[in-house]
C-alpha cells in the first residue's frame, strides 16, 4: 500500500517538474480560484441570516432578554450601540412569543401593572405615593408616544403634598414634558389643544395653564387661547399680546438659523417693547383736486364785460330808473366833456376733494425690539471653529428683522451702531441640552466588506501571478542566451587549449610532434 502511494506521489511529482513555469502557474492560479469560489458557495450557503427581534430597548432591558437567550442556547447580536439586538430569522416569532411568556422585555420604569403583582401590607405610604408618580408619568409617556409624530416623551409631573387642614382652593398641579419629534413634522392647533387636554385630564388638579410642552429642539407648543381678539386694556391681555409677538419673532429666527447653524445648536430669545396706546380721531379735509397748481375741477364759469364810451349832452336827463316826479334825488349831468365806462365780472366755481376720515390706530406697535441668540460652534470646545463671518452674516440677519418689525411712525433712527446695541450673539458650548437615544444603523453591512476583501485578495493575487510569470519568461530568456554565450566561449578555450598543447609538444617532444604530423597526414 505505501508503495503504491510512493508510485503515485513520484508520478505527480515527476509530471509536476516536467511541467512549465507558464503551466505550474496556470495550476497555481486555478486551483486558489476553486478553493475561493468554494469557500464563498459553503459561506453564503450555510450563514444564518439575522434579523431584529427588539429595538430602541434600554441597556438594561436587553441585558435581560441576552441572559434568557444565552440560557436556550440561541444565537444573537447586539447592535445600534447597545439598544437592539438580532436573532435567527426564522426564530424571530417564536422567541418573541416565549419571552412575552415569560414577562420580557421588562422596562426599568414602573406602571400600572406593577400595583397588582406587588399588592402587600408592607408598603408605606411615602413609598406608594413615589410609586404612584412614578406609574402616572410611565403612563402618561407611553400614551403621548401613541400620538403621530412623536418618537418618544419624557414626563414629569410636580403634585401637591397633601394640608393637615381643608383649604377652600385645592392647590394644582403641574407637568412638563419633553417630545422627540420627528424631524420636520408639524403640530396643528388641533393636535396640540388635544394633548394638552389629555395631560390636563390624566393628572387630578392640573390645569392647562400649569402645563408646558417642548421638544427637543427648545420649541415650545403653546396652547393658544380661546379668543382671537384681545380688544380689552387689561394687563392680562396686554401680555398676551406681547409674548405672542415675542414667540412669533423669536420662532421665525428659530427656524432660519437652526436650518444655517442646526436646530440643537442655537438658542434664540426675543424681548419686545409694545405699545397698547389705542387713537381714535376723525378728519375733515379739504385738498385740490391738481395739487401741483392747488386748483380744482371747474365745474361752472359766468364772465360779464361792459364797456360804454359817450359825450356829456347825451348823457344829461333823470335816470331810466327814477320817475320825473321824485325830487329825493337827482341826477346831475356834466356840463361838458366825455366818458368811458368798462366793467368786466368773472365769477368760477370750482370743485375740490372732500375727505372724511375716521381712524382707530392699532394699540399693538413695536417701538423696540431686542435679540439675543447662543450658538454653539461646530466644535463644541473650541469657539474659534465659528468662523467670524458666518457671526457677522447672524448679525446683518438679525439686524434686518429688528428693522422690518419696529413701527416707523416712532422715528427711530436705526444706525447700525443702533443695531448693535439691540443684537447679542455669544459663541459657547451648550452644557445643558436636552438628549435621546439615537437609533444608530450601520450604513454598509459586514459582508459587504468581506467581499471586498475577498475581491482584493484575489486581485492582488493575479496581478502577483502576472508580474512572476513575466519575470520567469524573462529568466527563460536570459537562460537561453546565456547558454548560447557559454557554448561559443567554450568553444572557443578548447580550439586555444589545442594549440597551446601542439606547441608545447613541439617544443619539449619534437620527435612525438613529427609522429602526430605524419598520422594526420596519412589520415587525411
Amino acid at each position: 500500500m505505501n508503495e503504491n502511494i510512493k508510485q503515485q506521489l513520484g508520478k505527480i511529482k515527476e509530471y509536476w517538474e516536467s511541467r512549465s513555469r507558464k503551466q505550474k502557474a496556470i495550476g497555481v492560479g486555478a486551483f486558489t480560484f476553486f478553493v475561493i469560489a468554494l469557500s464563498f458557495l459553503v459561506f453564503f450557503t450555510t450563514r444564518t441570516t439575522m434579523a431584529p427581534l427588539y429595538s430602541e430597548l434600554s441597556p438594561s432591558e436587553i441585558g435581560a432578554v441576552k441572559e434568557n437567550l444565552e440560557g436556550r442556547g440561541i444565537a444573537y447580536e447586539i447592535t445600534e450601540g447597545g439598544t437592539a439586538i438580532l436573532v435567527p430569522e426564522e426564530a424571530v416569532n417564536t422567541i418573541k412569543v416565549d419571552l412575552a411568556a415569560e414577562g420580557l422585555p421588562q422596562a426599568g420604569t414602573i406602571d400600572y401593572s406593577f400595583f397588582s403583582q406587588n399588592a402587600g401590607f408592607g408598603m408605606t405610604d411615602n413609598e406608594f405615593n413615589v410609586l404612584k408618580l412614578d406609574a402616572m408619568q410611565t403612563e402618561l409617556g407611553q400614551l403621548i408616544q401613541g400620538i403621530d409624530g412623536v418618537k418618544k416623551a419624557n414626563v414629569m409631573i410636580n403634585l401637591p403634598q397633601q394640608q393637615l387642614f381643608v383649604t377652600e382652593e385645592a392647590e394644582q398641579a403641574s407637568a412638563s414634558i419633553v417630545l422627540n419629534t420627528d424631524p420636520g413634522y408639524e403640530f396643528g392647533e388641533k393636535k396640540i389643544k388635544s394633548l394638552y387636554h389629555l395631560v390636563s385630564k390624566s393628572v387630578p388638579n392640573l390645569p392647562v395653564e400649569n402645563i408646558v410642552i417642548m421638544n427637543q429642539n427648545f420649541e415650545y407648543f403653546d396652547l393658544e387661547g380661546s379668543g382671537s381678539s384681545f380688544a380689552g386694556d387689561g394687563y392680562a391681555q396686554q401680555m398676551a399680546v406681547k409674548k405672542q409677538i415675542e414667540r412669533d419673532i423669536q420662532r421665525q429666527v428659530q427656524s432660519m438659523l437652526g436650518t444655517l447653524m442646526g436646530q440643537n445648536k442655537v438658542v434664540v430669545s426675543v424681548t419686545a417693547d409694545v405699545d397698547f396706546t389705542q387713537e381714535n380721531r376723525e378728519e375733515n379735509l379739504v385738498e385740490p383736486v391738481d395739487e401741483e397748481n392747488m386748483e380744482g375741477i371747474q365745474i361752472s364759469a359766468q364772465r360779464i364785460t361792459e364797456t360804454f364810451t359817450g359825450d356829456a349832452a347825451n348823457a344829461g336827463g333823470p335816470p331810466q330808473a327814477e320817475e320825473a316826479g321824485d325830487t329825493a334825488t337827482t341826477y346831475m349831468a356834466g356840463a361838458n366833456g366825455t366818458g368811458d365806462y368798462e366793467r368786466n365780472e368773472e365769477t368760477i366755481n370750482n370743485e375740490v376733494n372732500r375727505i372724511r376720515r375716521q381712524i382707530t390706530e392699532s394699540p399693538y406697535k413695536i417701538r423696540d425690539l431686542g435679540i439675543q441668540v447662543m450658538v454653539e460652534p461646530p466644535t463644541a470646545d473650541d469657539p474659534e471653529s465659528l468662523p467670524q463671518q458666518n457671526i457677522d452674516d447672524i448679525q446683518q440677519m438679525l439686524g434686518t428683522i429688528i428693522r422690518t418689525s419696529v413701527d416707523k411712525g416712532y422715528n427711530v433712527d436705526l444706525t447700525d451702531q443702533a443695531l448693535e446695541e439691540k443684537i447679542a450673539v455669544s459663541v459657547q458650548p451648550f452644557n445643558g441640552k436636552i438628549t435621546f437615544e439615537e437609533e444608530t444603523s450601520s450604513a454598509i453591512p459586514w459582508w459587504i466588506y468581506v467581499i471586498g476583501g475577498v475581491l482584493l485578495l484575489i486581485i492582488g493575487v493575479l496581478v502577483f501571478m502576472m508580474v512572476r510569470r513575466r519575470r520567469a519568461e524573462e529568466e527563460e530568456e536570459f537562460e537561453e542566451e546565456l547558454a548560447v554565450e557559454t557554448e561559443d566561449i567554450l568553444t572557443e578555450t578548447e580550439g586555444s587549449t589545442r594549440r597551446k598543447q601542439l606547441e608545447k609538444m613541439a617544443k619539449e617532444k619534437p620527435e612525438e610532434f613529427a609522429k602526430l604530423l605524419r598520422t594526420w597526414l596519412s589520415e587525411e
